[in-house]
């Protein structure tokens, strides 16, 4: 980690995104789809997993990925006015959407009915040019997607459509993250007789249905493309052990120590009570920040080269740990979590303790007040200040 300069200052709260463990991991995860002979697909909606669409996207495809993903029209724009021109799908937006700049800019779209597929020649007519879309077929997760009964419908008005060249069928996994589940199989099925309708429908698409765990456990269902999330970040979605890299780490800095008695209650509520005389330390961020109250006595973070708890609850602005005996200096780093490598808590912890999934945590940590900056970009450490300069 680097040491803060003028240019640099300690910040009150920082996240620091690995690039070359994106790298890494995207890596990683194309290799595993080229030996089925597939692409890979990062899919960086939400920002990026909070990590930043625009810098991951760049590293994703030096890594080997050849697709990105967004959830939204909105997201892929923004990739093409930055000058990404990697082939982009883009797969939930609401129906006022006006798909025309999209299909203007190259973007494939998502249709999982045919008033959908509809609006989407629509703005292929106003653009000028011919949509490519991706069929999506819903296969048992019950969300977006086709419903099997209307599916016949939906791939014999898309071959008939002259605006629309059909790129992909394409579907989701419910329980991917669980090897050996029955409805993986299960879909796996209802998969093939969507695709075995499309070509009888006289289209000729590719097919992607595998997620992170899917491609890093079901080579058999690679097909055409993979579509890693989660994974590119370097968060493991299944139960056995990946070489992946988490890429960000959380970050903040002491402002203030102080020591105080046995018997003194620290914080709202009085909800911890020092057992015997011990040193405080102040450090400047809440659950404004990313730090979820529910971690309120329940969580570590690593400050002068250990582990050591906080004490009483989670604040909007600021947490108090307990140091012991020592007293670390002013400006001391703490790492409130990271990749685990060297002991500190991580994101996964953080969530395994407050029930939920890490996919929650780092998203949440795209923050006004929170800066991110980004290592081995271009193969060096370069930052951007500020939520919104990060991409």
């Amino acid at each position: 980690m680097s040491t803060p300069t003028a240019h640099h200052p300690a910040p009150r709260a920082e996240v620091v995104i690995d690039l070359a463990a994106v790298r890494h991991n995207v890596a990683l995860l194309a290799g595993r789809a080229a030996a089925s002979g597939a692409a890979t697909m990062a899919v960086v909606k939400a920002d990026g997993y909070g990590h930043g669409a625009l810098p991951v996207a760049r590293a994703a495809l030096a890594a080997g990925a050849t697709w990105l993903g967004t959830s939204s029209l909105a997201e892929a724009l923004e990739l093409r006015a930055a000058g990404v021109t990697a082939p982009l799908l883009s797969w939930l937006d609401p129906p006022d959407v006006d798909f025309a700049p999209g299909v203007a800019e190259g973007v494939d779209l998502s249709a999982s009915s045919t008033a959908e597929l509809a609006r989407i020649a629509g703005a292929a007519a106003r653009a000028g040019t011919r949509a490519r879309v991706h069929l999506k077929i819903d296969t048992g997760l019950c969300r977006n997607g086709c419903p099997p009964q209307r599916w016949a419908e939906l791939v014999k008005t898309a071959a008939a459509e002259p605006d629309l060249d059909v790129v992909a069928v394409w579907s989701h996994l419910a329980c991917a993250d669980e090897p050996g589940h029955p409805s993986i199989d299960r879909q796996a099925e209802r998969f093939a007789d969507a695709y075995a309708q499309a070509l009888d429908a006289g289209l000729r698409p590719m097919r992607h249905l595998a997620n992170s765990a899917a491609t890093l456990t079901r080579p058999d269902l690679h097909f055409d493309l993979v579509r890693p999330g989660i994974a590119v970040y370097g968060l493991n979605p299944v139960p056995q052990r990946e070489d992946l890299r988490p890429a960000m780490t959380f970050r903040s800095t002491v402002v203030l120590t102080k020591r105080v008695v046995a018997g003194e209650s620290v914080s709202y509520g009085h909800t911890w009570t020092a057992p015997r005389d011990t040193t405080l330390a102040l450090v400047p961020v809440g659950y404004a920040d990313g730090v979820p109250r529910t971690l309120s006595n329940r969580m570590d973070v690593w400050l002068a080269g250990r582990r050591r708890p906080i004490a009483g609850r989670v604040c909007m602005d600021q947490i108090v740990v307990d140091c012991g005996d020592d007293e670390p200096p002013e400006g001391s780093e703490v790492v409130l979590f990271g990749g685990g490598a060297t002991g500190e808590p991580t994101a996964t912890e953080w969530a395994d303790v407050i029930g939920t999934i890490d996919y929650e945590i780092v998203t949440g940590m795209y923050r006004p007040r929170v800066r991110r900056r980004y290592l081995n970009e271009g193969g060096v450490d370069e930052g951007t200040a500020g939520g919104d300069a990060a991409g």
